[in-house]
């Protein structure tokens, strides 16, 4: 088992309230310039969008994956894995302004640490203005995770919670995207997830990269992807880590709801989750149905 701690995240943070707070009058005074919904909802399929939420606006959420919809572990016996819950997850995340949202949240989590806790804060550095001046947004995320599993009584599993720090976990990432018209928006990023205990043979630190897109067909329907991929020398097909890949679509119901369906091969839902620990294959049917339901209050 491999412990060590990291602060680097906090120090990310205050730079990025900094830069925002640079940002604020030039932002005010652009307002009516900017693109809008770039992406429907804050959150892709796994990953986050350059979305944040608008000033006094409370969204509740309730993400929900199922089992393994074909492959060994699904099919007719568990009905097409509507029968086994991956993970469910529940938040609430709340608009500071336009450009800052906090949140929290409680998962069942899928990895070996569960019954977690987390905290989110989102920050818009900038967004892509219809005159070109910006041509992109870019938002920062950061999270942190506490397990709240019972302590195992067995030493050297990762649930033995020697020290109460062994329970914590953070995320900082970063995203870039563009919306191409009134149709199609498309998106990068890249994060660092850390880990403050994990097995002998990984590594407390784990950078990754992803990308993701949104198809508006009609007014309500689009079509939406996105794909997340770990670099370790650990997390490779042999050694059975894959890629966590999405596809999905989401109605825009103009109520104050989002509702999204997808398919997916990662069993977590949140980034502490399934970016380490994604092993189920696309190829070996080992996907699941997902579905997330978002409303809106205004407070």
């Amino acid at each position: 088992m491999k412990i060590k701690y990291n602060h680097f995240a906090v120090i990310i943070f205050l730079l990025a309230c900094f830069s925002l707070q640079a940002q604020d009058d030039v932002m005010d005074e652009k307002s009516e310039q900017k693109v809008i919904k770039t992406f429907k909802d804050t959150r892709v399929i796994n990953a986050h969008s350059v979305e944040t939420l608008k000033a006094r606006k409370l969204d509740f959420r309730i993400t929900h994956r199922f089992g393994d919809l074909a492959g060994a572990a699904g099919g007719w016996p568990t009905f097409y894995g509507l029968e086994n819950a991956a993970d469910v997850a529940m938040a609430l995340e709340y608009g500071i302004n336009d450009n800052i949202t906090i949140g929290v949240s409680r998962t069942k989590g899928s990895g070996p640490l569960k019954q977690n806790v987390l905290g989110l804060l989102k920050i818009a550095i900038m967004k892509q203005e219809i005159n070109g001046n910006l041509p992109f947004s870019l938002t920062v995320l950061g999270r942190s995770s506490y397990s709240t599993m019972q302590k195992s009584q067995t030493e050297g599993v990762l649930h033995f919670f020697d020290k109460e720090a062994h329970r914590l976990s953070y995320h900082l990432g970063i995203y870039a995207a563009r919306k191409f018209g009134e149709r199609f928006s498309l998106q990068a990023n890249a994060a660092w997830t850390y880990r403050n205990i994990v097995s002998d043979d990984d590594q407390n630190d784990l950078v990754s990269a992803g990308a993701a897109m949104r198809l508006q067909v009609t007014k309500v329907f689009g079509l939406i992807f996105d794909a997340t991929v770990p670099f370790s020398a650990l997390r490779t097909t042999e050694n059975g880590f894959y890629p966590a890949l999405g596809v999905g679509f989401e109605f825009d119901t103009h109520g104050g709801h989002v509702f999204q369906i997808n398919l997916t091969n990662s069993t977590g839902i949140e980034e502490t989750d399934y970016i380490p620990y994604t092993r189920s294959n696309w190829g070996d049917g080992e996907f699941r149905l997902g579905f997330t339901v978002s409303r809106l209050f205004s407070l």
